[in-house]
């Protein structure tokens, strides 16, 4: 990773996108962390100043920090422009890439910063996107000896670290794992999902509120799948943009734009703050006294990770504490650069106590010897 003087520590890019602006929301409340020694000077990039100056004011109001706008950098950059990339990329340590859909956006900015020596973190949940940079550009990072590191929003932080948590909580060798994920979306419906953004099916406990959404977006439910879900909807980009956990076909803008506006102006309150999740995990294993060769394993063991609404604000706690790790553990990190999955990269880091201590809580349920 690189290691001469630049002028910020961390880049977000994309930052004018809306799960861009959450995570500036998450770089400054950094900034400003109890017991930080150091300053952290960052930047905010896109293609737009006056959208980037916006962000930050409108960051500025909701923390409370009229001078926010004003300390933080602003680069403008374009995914079509290598050479802006390449300008922006040596101005950062680490890069917070939030441009996506990341297989059409994000091979440019992981190219620009392997080139430059630079460090990037993206919250991809795309295995297309994700296997193709480990493929094309793994010597390369390792070569250079910077870190490219995908998944590292809700897609995978909570699951790659809660199996690497519930190993190291148990007291022998973990030998089999499962888990399970809830999504509490307020009153009105429970989202479930099997792991992957991509292949969410949603269920809602009021019809109606299906029928207002659906006549307010011009969106066409596809047919009957089954007795307990009502509706199944088409989804290319699956992200909760309320408490009713409506998924949208994210080639159309539009369609998701009309629709937020629908909900924030008519069905009241705050979404977000209204939303949780709990990942549960369930492990087996043996104690450390029996060997593994043993036909029944010994030990059981159960955890949880449970944090805020997923899809941005764990997102963006998660991508931020993981590029402060990227800073600040480097000791801890492979000892060669390379492209990695968040298991891989934080395994021996500190980053499960860093989430800890920004509300994405790891702990243990129970662990007994049978």
């Amino acid at each position: 990773m690189a290691t001469e003087q630049r002028p910020f520590r961390l880049v977000v890019v994309g930052a004018s996108g809306f799960t861009g602006q959450f995570v500036t929301e998450e770089v400054a409340r950094e900034q400003e962390a109890p017991g930080r020694s150091s300053r952290l000077p960052w930047a905010v990039a896109g293609r737009s100043r006056e959208k980037l100056q916006g962000v930050l004011e409108r960051a500025a109001l909701k923390l409370g920090r009229p001078t926010l706008s004003s300390e933080v950098g602003i680069i403008i950059c374009d995914v079509s422009n290598p050479a802006s990339l390449d300008e922006m990329a040596k101005q950062a340590t680490v890069v917070l890439n939030c441009v996506g859909p990341y297989r059409f956006y994000g091979e440019p900015i992981v190219k620009a910063c392997i080139e430059n020596g630079t460090s990037c973190i993206d919250i991809s949940g795309e295995p297309q996107f994700l296997e193709l940079m480990q493929l094309k550009y793994h010597e390369k990072a390792a070569e250079k000896g910077v870190y490219i590191i995908g998944s590292s929003g809700f897609d995978s932080i909570p699951a790659d670290l809660g199996v690497i948590y519930t190993r190291n909580k148990m007291n022998g060798t973990l030998t089999a794992m499962e888990s399970f994920l809830t999504i509490h979306s307020g009153p009105e419906g429970l989202c479930i999902h099997d792991g992957t953004w991509k292949s969410a099916i949603y269920s809602f406990g009021n019809q109606s509120t299906l029928r207002k959404l659906r006549n307010a977006s011009n969106l066409k439910p596809v047919p009957f799948i089954g007795p307990k879900l009502k509706r199944r909807w088409p989804v290319s980009y699956c992200r909760e943009l309320n408490r009713y956990s409506v998924p949208f076909l994210g080639s159309d803008v539009s369609v998701v734009k009309r629709t937020q506006r629908y909900l924030h102006e008519n069905l009241g309150e705050s979404p977000i703050d209204a939303s949780s999740f709990t990942l549960t995990f369930f492990g087996q294993g043996y104690s450390k006294c029996l060997g593994t060769d043993q036909k029944k394993p010994n030990m059981k063991i159960c955890t949880q990770v449970k944090g805020p609404e997923a899809g941005y604000v764990a997102t963006s706690i998660a991508m931020v504490q993981a590029a402060m790790t990227l800073l600040n553990d480097v000791s801890d990190l492979p000892k060669a650069g390379g492209v990695f999955t968040p298991g891989a990269a934080f395994s021996r880091t500190k980053l499960i106590d860093r989430l800890n201590q920004r509300g994405i809580e790891f702990s243990v349920i129970s662990s007994s010897e049978v």
